[in-house]
């Protein structure tokens, strides 16, 4: 669980993130959603201590990150994993080297350990037979699920994703949401995904927080957003006319 409180960020006198409090509970897909400028790429990149929070608190499973040493803050990093927007892979390495470097880089395993883990991880996501393709040779939700597994091998208690469907056809999305989701659940993972997939925010949406201006403005779940009067969240996520129809579709279902 990843608890915030009263976190303010600014950059050159303009407050971005404006007291936001939430918690991020484990075993579930937490998503952040909003438009562009409202916070949620701060909000998430303060929370992997890329940016530093100027005020609040921020506790992982009650470590709160700001008191931490520095070697404190080094084993937590070991604790997360991370699928970046694009993938982020390295174009030179194999999929198996590009899932086995967090454990090089973090872990003292022996290389027959480390390979027994990465064929388990390739095989949770399945990637069978893609050991030694380069990430060139594989399609884009290959490489997501490369990224995927990359980000699962050290067994991470948190899992942070930015943007995982960028790039992606609609239903290779939805593989994607589902896998992130089912893997969340499988390890009890606090999973945190930044987002403006509206499909996502309706299949996987177990917790939603929703930004504006820097200020959390409504949180609920994916059943609840659909029965929101919030405007703000009405206008963002039912922008268009063909998610008011759904949204209409699925409260008449709910009411009968």
């Amino acid at each position: 669980m990843i608890e915030v409180k009263d976190i303010r960020k600014s950059f050159s006198g303009t407050e971005v993130l404006k007291g936001i409090s939430t918690v991020f509970e484990d075993g579930k897909t937490n998503l952040i959603i909003g438009q562009s400028g409202s916070g949620k790429t701060v909000l998430l990149k303060t929370l992997l201590g890329i940016h530093q929070a100027d005020s609040g608190s921020i506790n992982f499973d009650g470590r709160n990150y700001q008191d931490l040493n520095v070697e404190q803050k080094r084993d937590l990093r070991t604790e997360i994993g991370m699928v970046f927007q694009g993938s982020a892979l390295f174009d030179s390495l194999t999929v198996e080297e590009n899932i086995a470097f967090p454990l090089k880089m973090f872990t003292n395993k022996s290389k027959a350990e480390i390979d027994h883990r990465v064929n388990e991880v390739i095989d949770r996501v399945n990637l069978i037979n893609a050991n030694k393709k380069m990430p060139s040779e594989i399609s884009g939700g290959m490489q997501k699920r490369v990224a995927i597994a990359r980000a699962i091998v050290n067994n991470p208690k948190y899992l942070f994703c930015d943007e995982p469907n960028s790039g992606l056809d609609p239903k290779t999305a939805i593989v994607i949401d589902n896998l992130i989701q089912k893997i969340t659940h499988e390890y009890g993972i606090t999973t945190i995904i930044n987002t403006h997939d509206m499909n996502s925010v309706l299949e996987i949406g177990e917790h939603i927080v929703f930004l504006k201006n820097g200020l959390l403005v409504w949180q609920g779940t994916n059943k609840e957003i659909i029965q929101t009067n919030n405007e703000d969240v009405v206008d963002f996520v039912y922008s268009s006319e063909l998610f008011r129809m759904v949204r209409q579709a699925m409260r008449d279902i709910i009411s009968k």
